[in-house]
Parts: C-alpha cells; sequence; structure tokens
C-alpha cells in the first residue's frame, strides 16, 4: 500500500487521468440503467446521468475527507504544509473527478445552461492542480472537500426533481432539511473557514492572493446558490426566466 500511494506522488498526472477514466466508465456505464418516466428529454437524460455520477463521487470523496479529519485533525490547524499520502490521493482522485465533469459539461452542449457550475470547475481544477503539483494546501483542499458531504443531499434534491416526486412528500421534506443543515455546517462553513484561515495567514502563504481571490468568488457563488435555495424549496418559488434550464435554479 505505501508502495502504491508513494507512486501516485510520484506520478500524480498519470493517476488523475485514470480518474477521470475511471468517472467517464462509470458515466458509460450508467448509461444501461432504467430511469423514472420523468427523465423525458435529451436535457433531463444527460442531467441525471451528470447527477448520478456526481452522486458517486460525493458519497466517496465527502466520507474520505471526514475520516481524514478524524484520523489526524492537525489538518484544521496546517492547511498549507500538512498532508498524508492519502489525503493526497483523496485531491488527486476529486481532481480528475472534476476534470471529467468539466469536460462532460462541455461536450454534452449543455455549457450555456451550466456555466455557472463549469466556472466553479474551473476554480477548484486550478486550486487542486497546485496541490497535486506543489503538495502544499492539500489539508486545506481535503477541508474543501466537506462540500461534498452536502453535495450528496443536494444532488439527492435535484435527482427527486427529476423524478417527479413532489415536493410536500416525506423524502424531500427530510432531504430539505438535511440539505439545508449540511449546505450551512459544512459547505459554508468549510469555505467560510477556509477563507478566514489565509486570511489570517496571508504573509506566510505561497500565492495566498491567488487562493484569496479563488475563496472569496466561490463564496460569492455559495452565497448566492444559498440564497436561491432558500427561495425554491422554504420560500415562494420564482419562475424561470423563459424556461431556462439551469441546475442552480431547480
Amino acid at each position: 500500500m505505501d508502495g502504491w500511494l508513494s507512486e501516485v506522488q510520484r506520478r500524480p498526472v498519470l493517476y488523475m487521468f485514470c480518474s477521470s477514466l475511471g468517472f467517464r466508465l462509470l458515466h458509460w456505464l450508467l448509461r444501461g440503467l432504467p430511469r423514472p418516466a420523468a427523465v423525458d428529454s435529451p436535457w433531463k437524460n444527460w442531467k441525471w446521468q451528470n447527477l448520478s455520477v456526481s452522486m458517486a463521487h460525493s458519497l466517496l470523496t465527502g466520507t474520505w475527507a471526514i475520516l481524514c479529519v478524524f484520523q489526524y485533525p492537525v489538518i484544521l490547524n496546517d492547511i498549507y504544509s500538512f498532508y498524508t499520502p492519502l489525503s493526497y490521493l483523496l485531491v488527486v482522485i476529486s481532481t480528475g473527478y472534476f476534470i471529467q465533469d468539466a469536460g462532460d459539461i462541455i461536450f454534452s452542449g449543455y455549457t450555456r445552461e451550466s456555466w455557472e457550475f463549469l466556472l466553479h470547475h474551473v476554480l477548484v481544477i486550478s486550486a487542486f492542480l497546485y496541490t497535486v503539483l506543489t503538495k502544499r494546501y492539500t489539508a486545506g483542499a481535503v477541508i474543501a472537500l466537506f462540500v461534498e458531504v452536502n453535495s450528496v443531499f443536494l444532488h439527492l434534491r435535484l435527482i427527486l426533481k427529476l423524478a417527479g416526486v413532489a415536493k410536500d412528500s416525506l423524502i424531500y421534506s427530510i432531504n430539505k432539511l438535511l440539505n439545508f443543515t449540511t449546505y450551512v455546517i459544512f459547505r459554508l462553513g468549510a469555505q467560510f473557514y477556509i477563507t478566514w484561515y489565509i486570511v489570517y495567514n496571508y504573509a506566510l502563504l505561497d500565492h495566498g492572493f491567488y487562493f484569496l481571490v479563488a475563496m472569496m468568488l466561490m463564496n460569492i457563488m455559495m452565497l448566492i446558490y444559498f440564497h436561491r435555495l432558500l427561495q425554491a424549496d422554504f420560500f415562494t418559488r420564482r419562475s424561470h426566466q423563459n424556461g431556462t434550464h439551469k441546475f442552480v435554479q431547480d
């Protein structure tokens, strides 16, 4: 195991490529699975498949990130220089997923409908690539992947909507509350903690300006998504403009 992890650290680009291929293979395998009758258009079919792969990534990396911190709590105190082989592997695998998903958005023809997610992916990929190639900010990337705990419920919310599950159903209501709670704790909490750490230790960090700007942009996006989520699930829902399909508005 240690020898293999050392090999990953010597050839991270190769293993990122393997991760991308693995998630792309999963994307292909999911094509043959049955889908609800409500998934009845090319857009909904692509969205269902994309969300299913994203769900697999979230379940894997969200759990992995939490376990990394339970094993090494020092991750929370040294997001710049601390890393372990397993936490490094987590970032490598997750980077491969985001590269694959960005490619899926671009080549599917739904870039306009998903441009906000694509922008998010570009920011994440650039930050994670820096981590993979320099082994800096590995702990920070692990904490950033706490958001995937929330993504499990966020993806499930969209899957339920695609399947035509009523908003007043028990499963949707339970997931709605879990989605709200994990959004605040694992998504906003993780984002704001990393932002605070960068600001507090700014003078000691390499390329601190870039990471601070990237975090601020993602913070703004997260708050906008949170507002839309509250509007959609807890307040009067505003109608889509011109029927435009968008992940974040759904």
